[in-house]
């Protein structure tokens, strides 16, 4: 079993960096709103290259343990990826809609209007639809999941996406002459996914070739594995800024997005989580199965929000409280797959004894036969 992941000096008080992370960047981007407005033009077809940048910090480490000569490796254990399919294009999406229409136009009927309730629907229906893929690394690291598969579900779902985001979304909110933001789906995918990797490709097989495989293994895993927490810290006060004054605008109907949203995400997680016990996983590849369908695509959902229903929606707004929504519950979610894994051990391939190993193990049992004779 592989030794669990530990976060030294930020293990215990993470959910309270979060926290402040959150606070600190929604108060600069209130009291420096024209630094605000200098980032927000750094951007291709609504992907902010400031958040790629930070993003690129936080999973750089993730991506340079991928070893992609194991890839192939996969094919001999499926049912995970197929897991997270089915959860994520056949379950989620719909599942999102329905609580939303629940919540919004039912439970807080009497709170909001019919064109808001309308605007949180569409917001909550483009997180629904939008699995994700550049955070997903940091829980699946976080929780002990294995990156190789995780960076192949990763890669799956990043195709599904540019094929069937915007039909999904489509068919559920019924949107007339929808204008179907592909160059903000394809430049995510690159940014967030394809650059990140590519670099951690490069710089894993320098690695390999200057300073070893033990050098990266332990030397370099040792002391990156902190920068993930940073970059994870970073990306929050950065993402906060450009939202902070909207949030603090609408504190009331803030509360009314997070409920639906966070019983979506544990409902997910516990069909995923469910799936992978029925099936039989292994925790390493039950571990990113269940974070994919639970966290969202939160960069894509807030730039499609903002090409079809502007800045200041209600849509928009909704898309926002996914990602204030998004880092405590997954923390949450982290330690329950950690507290779950002894649920898994059944599930661990058998240890196959090398011949030398198999001799000494007989060996040292004849010797405790005879010891009992005697």
């Amino acid at each position: 079993m592989k030794q669990e992941k530990t976060l030294s000096v930020f293990d215990r008080y993470l959910s309270l960096f979060v926290i402040l992370c959150m606070i600190l960047g929604a108060y600069l981007g209130i009291k420096f709103p024209s630094a605000v407005n200098v980032l927000s033009r750094w951007s291709v077809a609504q992907v902010s290259i400031p958040i790629a940048i930070v993003l690129w910090i936080m999973i750089f480490p993730m991506m340079v343990q991928i070893d992609f000569d194991r890839l192939k490796e996969i094919r001999n254990s499926p049912t995970a990826l197929w897991i997270t399919l089915v959860v994520n294009w056949l379950i989620k999406p719909f599942s999102m809609y329905l609580i939303a229409v629940l919540f919004f136009r039912f439970v807080f009927g009497r709170f909001i209007s019919p064109d808001v309730a309308q605007g949180y629907i569409a917001g909550a229906v483009l997180l629904g639809a939008a699995p994700c893929t550049a955070m997903v690394f940091v829980w699946s690291y976080l929780s002990g999941g294995d990156p190789n598969y995780t960076l192949v579900q990763v890669a799956v779902n990043d195709l599904v996406v540019i094929l069937a985001y915007a039909p999904i979304v489509k068919f559920l909110l019924n949107l007339n002459k929808m204008v179907v933001p592909y160059s903000t789906v394809f430049f995510s995918v690159i940014i967030y996914v394809v650059i990140p990797v590519t670099l951690g490709y490069l710089f894993r097989k320098w690695a390999l070739k200057n300073k070893g495989e033990e050098w990266l293994e332990n030397v370099f895993v040792r002391d990156m594995k902190n920068i993930t927490i940073i970059g994870l810290l970073l990306t929050l006060i950065v993402i906060f800024m450009f939202q902070g004054e909207k949030i603090y605008n609408n504190p009331k109907d803030i509360l009314l997005i997070i409920i639906p949203l966070v019983i979506q995400t544990y409902f997910i997680f516990g069909i995923g989580f469910v799936f992978t016990r029925i099936f039989k996983v292994r925790y390493e590849y039950a571990a990113p199965a269940t974070m994919v369908g639970a966290s969202n695509f939160f960069e894509l959902a807030v730039a499609t929000a903002i090409i079809l229903f502007g800045l200041g929606s209600p849509a928009t707004l909704a898309t926002v409280v996914g990602v204030l929504v998004e880092v405590p519950v997954m923390l949450s979610l982290v330690a329950i797959m950690k507290r779950s894994r002894n649920l898994y051990a059944a599930y661990e391939p058998k240890k196959v004894f090398a011949p030398e190993e198999l001799s000494t193990n007989i060996a040292y049992k004849d010797i405790e036969n005879d010891r009992k004779d005697n």
